[in-house]
């Protein structure tokens, strides 16, 4: 088996002689963010971070994906920040692509390498930087808490590498999911998993259901069926899918289709 690979786009701006043509497209079921997009000038600058620009990939709007916002994140050597994060209610996950990261969470140092990830509880005291010599970059995912009483998340930190997969049922084990945070515990309002296709596998029908998802393709490509549209996608693509957007997808090989997803889960709705 290959070792994983977790794409990061290539951010100069194109040649005054590439076409305007691309795969982005919003709806109010889904958005595609192509990697293609993802260039220099689009970036933004968070007040929290030194040395660091962002790709917002996510942000709660009207008729779109309303539960967690999503970045990408660029942090240069010595960058970083001491409070990340500006509203102590939300949670964060943050999943390295490429360099290293020293993630300090109450205190305790870790740190993280490709495929390495961090689950910081709302409320708890944590700070990032970037101490080696190269740029960081990662998925930061956060989501308001949703306090349920008698459980308290703690923070989570490993590396999908050491988590083993487990195999979707009756797949021969050709569609599988890491699981990064504890599935069975109602502490965890968010789950973030890294799903697995081999070439030719499939969500053979169409998932129409409340949690809603953000996608970031590390490796591979597919073809995503979205509420009716047929949708390529490829590694450094992002997607973001609104409660109730159905969806099914097709594996296209010649490696392996995996993206990191995140939903949100274990609550009651609110009425």
């Amino acid at each position: 088996m290959s070792d994983p690979s977790y794409y990061t786009p290539q951010t100069a701006l194109p040649p005054q002689t590439a076409l305007l043509t691309d795969r982005a497209i919003v709806t109010e079921a889904y958005t595609v963010i192509p990697r293609g997009v993802l260039r220099d000038i689009v970036t933004s600058v968070l007040p929290e971070w030194t040395d660091t620009r962002a790709w917002v990939l996510n942000r709660p709007v009207a008729g779109g994906a309303t539960t967690f916002a999503q970045y990408l994140m660029e942090v240069a050597p010595g960058g970083g920040s001491e409070a990340p994060e500006p509203q102590p209610e939300v949670g964060s996950f943050i999943f390295l692509l490429e360099g290293e990261l020293s993630v300090a969470i109450e205190g305790e140092n870790h740190s993280l390498t490709p495929g390495g990830f961090a689950y910081l509880p709302a409320g708890s005291s944590w700070q990032a930087k970037n101490s080696s010599t190269d740029l960081t970059k990662f998925q930061w995912i956060r989501k308001r808490y949703e306090p349920l009483a008698g459980h308290t998340p703690r923070a989570v930190v490993g590396n999908e590498q050491d988590v083993e997969p487990g195999a979707m049922p009756d797949t021969d084990n050709k569609w599988r999911t890491t699981r990064m945070l504890p599935v069975e515990d109602l502490a965890y309002d968010m789950h973030i998993n890294i799903v697995t296709f081999e070439p030719g596998a499939s969500i053979p029908f169409a998932e129409t259901h409340v949690m809603e998802h953000g996608l970031y393709v590390l490796e591979g490509k597919a073809v995503y069926r979205l509420n009716g549209d047929w949708v390529e996608v490829e590694e450094g693509d992002y997607m973001s899918l609104r409660a109730f957007c159905p969806q099914a997808c097709y594996a296209g090989g010649p490696s392996n289709f995996r993206y990191l997803l995140y939903k949100d889960v274990n609550r009651q709705i609110v009425l």
